[in-house]
């Protein structure tokens, strides 16, 4: 038999739906049949088949085509291509807690000192986004390009106070608070940071930027600090409450003189004993405060039914009410109205640096008077003369310091007796 110009009779080329695979079939096949290895490639490349043909097949089909005749042979692969890498969230500031000790240089640790919140403040960038990478590119038999996938863009998964850019690359906090993540990996930023419990070795010291709830005691020797308000459903112990709010203490203070709470407005207690309170604005208790330091800004309250203030220093810088005062003991306590007890330290201070200030001034005139004796009686040598030159640059500073320090005392003199006209 001979060879047809066509191979159409013999040949089916099978493309796979992908175009990455091409196969040869034979429909019919005898003993006379009889084609070469470059007839069948130019038939193969004739069907579309022109990438990636195993020429070396094409070559043993050619050369004994029965062999072939009850399967289909892969005679071309084409290059597949590669997915991309899908995109991702990147947290920047990571959500919830870290507890793990504090380490000094020198190898110490605090075990107070355990609890790292992930505090944010309004504006701070939270999260970015990266983008998804492109897919590489392949080749199908046919010759035409199999573009690869693209990788699938994160999208950013957005709970509470929180804002993305225009370009939903970055995300940003909308208030100061804690990162969080709720359901669904909602990422949030939340005002408020619980604690079920005590304040104890098992929570450590806490440092938050917005408000602090604690359902529990705080003890001895550990610190809640907060930019918002401080809440404690429970007692406070010798421990260390600061807050750029108020502090709320529903079981009261037993400090044992140590610690310290302090609030930049209002402190609430039902009780202070042996404790250490300083308030911007008020200090209002509802049942007693006992030998300890109070000093409120403008008020204190302790008029419940109780209303008792015995021992200690309670200082105000408007009106102090109480229901008793002292006890029948005749234990010593103080009452100071009228300034706000920064201004009285403030006062303190002043006084004492004038008079550090005059004790110098009276020194250094003593020197110069000697001095003048010297000049007086032509003994001044060089050394003296520069002496002379320096104690009065000392003596002219020393009087400007001593004025500026009577101006700064007159003034919270004069605040302090109008108060108490006001009053």
């Amino acid at each position: 038999m001979s060879v047809p110009s066509s191979l159409d009779r013999y040949i089916r080329i099978r493309i796979s739906h992908d175009k990455l695979s091409a196969y040869l079939e034979f429909a019919q096949v005898d003993d006379t049949i009889s084609f070469t290895a470059e007839e069948l490639e130019s038939y193969v490349q004739s069907q579309g088949v022109v990438y990636g043909i195993r020429t070396e097949l094409l070559k043993e089909i050619a050369a004994a085509p029965i062999k072939f005749f009850s399967g289909a042979a892969l005679i071309a692969s084409g290059d597949e291509p590669t997915d991309g890498e899908d995109g991702s969230i990147r947290m920047v500031a990571e959500a919830g807690a870290e507890r793990k000790p504090a380490q000094a240089q020198d190898g110490k640790v605090d075990f107070r000192d355990v609890l790292r919140l992930s505090n944010v403040k309004r504006g701070q960038l939270i999260a970015e986004r990266i983008p998804a990478k492109p897919g590489k590119e392949g080749r199908a038999v046919t010759g035409d390009p199999v573009p690869g996938r693209k990788g699938r863009e994160a999208r950013f998964k957005i709970g509470k106070n929180v804002v993305t850019n225009p370009e939903q690359t970055a995300l940003y906090a909308t208030i100061d608070g804690m990162v969080s993540k709720t359901d669904g990996d909602k990422i949030n930023v939340f005002p408020v940071y619980e604690v079920n419990g005590d304040v104890d070795y098992n929570i450590g010291n806490i440092d938050f930027v917005g408000n602090v709830v604690v359902r529990g005691n705080v003890l001895t020797g550990f610190s809640v600090k907060a930019a918002g308000d401080i809440r404690i459903v429970g007692g406070v112990e010798g421990a260390m409450l600061e807050a750029g709010g108020s502090i709320e203490i529903t079981g009261g203070i037993m400090a044992g003189h140590k610690g310290l709470v302090k609030a930049n407005k209002t402190v609430r207690s039902s009780f202070i004993q042996d404790g250490n309170v300083t308030a911007g604005e008020d200090v209002i208790v509802s049942q007693s405060i006992m030998h300890s330091q109070v000093k409120a800004g403008r008020n204190v309250e302790c008029i419940g039914a109780k209303g008792l203030i015995v021992g200690g220093v309670i200082q105000a810088g408007e009106r102090v009410s109480v229901r008793t005062l002292g006890n029948t003991m005749s234990t010593a306590t103080t009452v100071e109205v009228g300034v706000k007890p920064e201004l009285r330290a403030e006062l303190i201070g002043l006084r004492a640096k004038l008079k550090e200030c005059t004790d110098s001034l009276d020194k250094t005139g003593k020197a110069l008077a000697l001095l003048d004796q010297f000049a007086a009686s032509g003994q001044l040598t060089p050394d003296r003369m520069a002496m002379r030159v320096k104690l009065l640059s000392t003596k002219q500073q020393a009087q400007r310091e001593q004025d500026e320090l009577r101006e700064q005392i007159l003034a919270i003199e004069k605040c302090w007796k109008m108060r108490r006209m006001l009053a």
